[in-house]
């Protein structure tokens, strides 16, 4: 059994050479690779029996040695679109991957200094690639199906192995920012690039963690997700870890000190807000919104130009984006100061008025009656039902009914001629009956402010459709005017005879 050995340990290292010459050449993934990672396997076996089974035979100094090699053994990458290429190899990589995140969870003592180079070498040689193109050129987030990465038996471990390794009572902040420095975090950065969604959630943590441990990169963190933020709002319009950027964001915003830094405050109007404005809002939307609530419970005095900002980006024609705003709103309502409220609370509530009524839906309405099917017309009718219902179940939320209550002097006579017409004209029973309620509210309010705008609406009203009666008859007369002139032309007579005194003079010949 020992000649075996030997002669096997012979044959292995031979091999080992011949994969080193092999890989100078730049045959790597080729097949001599795939022997060279083999041998190296099984010349270090024998070792990894021997610490795994019989830890106490191993001293610190083989114990280095031994975690050393297997973090260059897994520098060896494989190719995963052929699903059939290298299996033993992988195999092997993902056993000697699992090894080493069981090591390094249960070890003491084993983040030496000489390792760290090591371990991030070893993770940068797995995880930063050039991301591949969509293979959809119209790929769209919200309703395709991302494209997951082949190579995620290895990558899982290796993100899970990177976690461990941050996370460690053993790890020293003072050695890991040598060898984690801004270029690593650019890098990991672009990662979040990726369309794999279990990828993206990894390096959210390990993000997070990197800016936890590391003082000196918070600065340049936030300054790099500023830029990929704008580059995203006002460049590309495509950046598929928006959404995990924002959450770490949410908890950096959470732990900022009062008062605000001027920085932070240019972050939340010039950043943040302008995400309000892309097409695919909906995909990071909950996490922005969170984000501009935890800027508003910091400092309330940013609470005017948060929403004059909200009101700047409103959508025109997106009605499902507005559904978003309006569910924005309401929260920022809920965590408003009276003294805030009473600044927006006209602009605000101006808006809130003409998504109540909802101008667009009767002009669409009416072109898709004709224009199109009736699945078609049913479709766009429940959208702008869903934004007027929307904005009336504001009037459902305890503390945006008190502010009301207090302001109701302003804000009924902005109200109320919207609701008012909505009350007799509107299609949708479910929204009559919502506005029949807030109606009903203001009145137990101030019925003498209700009274007196009834009286002011009806007035207008019958003053409007004065102004509408004059406007028709003065068309109707121009149409006559117009059709007698027609006549008149037709009618009056044709003189081709050329007068005399128009006639060319001519000279008499000599």
């Amino acid at each position: 059994m020992k000649k075996l050995f030997l002669t096997l340990f012979w044959v292995s290292y031979l091999i080992i050479l011949l994969g080193r010459f092999a890989s100078n050449l730049n045959f790597a993934g080729s097949p001599a690779s795939s022997w060279y990672y083999y041998c190296y396997s099984l010349l270090h076996y024998r070792r990894c029996c021997v610490y795994y089974i019989r830890k106490r035979h191993v001293t610190p100094s083989e114990q280095e040695e031994l975690f050393i090699r297997k973090l260059r053994q897994c520098c060896v990458a494989f190719d995963f679109m052929d699903p059939v290429a290298d299996l033993k190899g992988k195999e092997i990589k993902r056993t000697t991957l699992n090894e080493l995140v069981e090591f390094i969870t249960a070890g003491r003592g084993v983040l030496t200094e000489a390792v760290y180079p090591e371990i991030i070498k070893m993770i940068s040689a797995n995880i930063f690639r050039t991301l591949p193109p969509s293979e959809n050129p119209d790929f769209d987030p919200e309703e395709d199906d991302p494209t997951l990465e082949a190579s995620w038996p290895h990558l899982q471990l290796v993100y899970e192995f990177f976690l461990r390794f941050l996370e460690s009572q053993d790890f020293q902040q003072n050695i890991g920012k040598r060898v984690i420095d801004q270029k690593f975090v650019l890098q990991l950065l672009d990662l979040f690039d990726s369309e794999d969604p279990r990828e993206r959630d990894f390096l959210k943590t390990v993000l997070h963690r990197i800016y936890g441990k590391f003082l000196g990169l918070r600065a340049f963190i936030r300054k790099q997700i500023n830029n990929i933020f704008l580059r995203f709002v006002y460049e590309t319009e495509h950046f598929n870890g928006v959404g995990e950027l924002l959450e770490i964001l949410g908890s950096i915003i959470n732990g900022f000190a009062l008062p605000l830094k001027v920085e932070h405050k240019q972050f939340l109007v010039k950043v943040l807000l302008p995400l309000h404005k892309v097409k695919c809002l909906s995909l990071y939307h909950a996490q922005l919104a969170y984000c501009v609530v935890q800027f508003l419970e910091k400092d309330a005095t940013l609470t005017e130009p948060v929403v004059r900002g909200l009101l700047k980006f409103w959508p025109k024609t997106c009605s499902q984006k507005e559904v978003m705003f309006l569910g924005e709103i309401e929260e920022i309502l809920d965590v408003i100061e009276h003294a805030q409220f009473v600044r927006i609370q006209e602009p605000l509530f101006r808006q809130i008025a003409r998504c109540v009524s909802s101008p667009h839906f009767q002009v669409r309405y009416h072109k898709l009656r004709h224009c199109a099917s009736f699945l078609y017309v049913n479709y766009f009718t429940l959208i702008f039902s869903q934004v007027a219902e929307r904005a009336l179940y504001f009037w459902n939320n305890e503390y945006i009914m008190s502010l009301i209550e207090e302001n109701n002097h302003v804000i009924m006579g902005i109200m109320f001629p919207a609701l008012y017409r909505i009350s007799k004209e509107h299609w949708n029973q479910t929204i009559v009956a919502l506005v029949y309620n807030v109606l009903k509210t203001f009145m137990e309010m101030n019925s003498k402010l209700f009274d007196e705008l009834t009286a002011s609406y009806k007035s207008e009203r019958q003053k409007e459709k004065k102004r509408e009666k004059e406007r028709e008859e003065l068309w109707k007369r121009l149409n006559e005017l117009e059709l007698e002139h027609r006549q008149n032309a037709l009618t009056a007579p044709t003189n081709t005879s050329v007068p005399a005194s128009t006639a060319p003079a001519t000279r008499a010949r000599p």
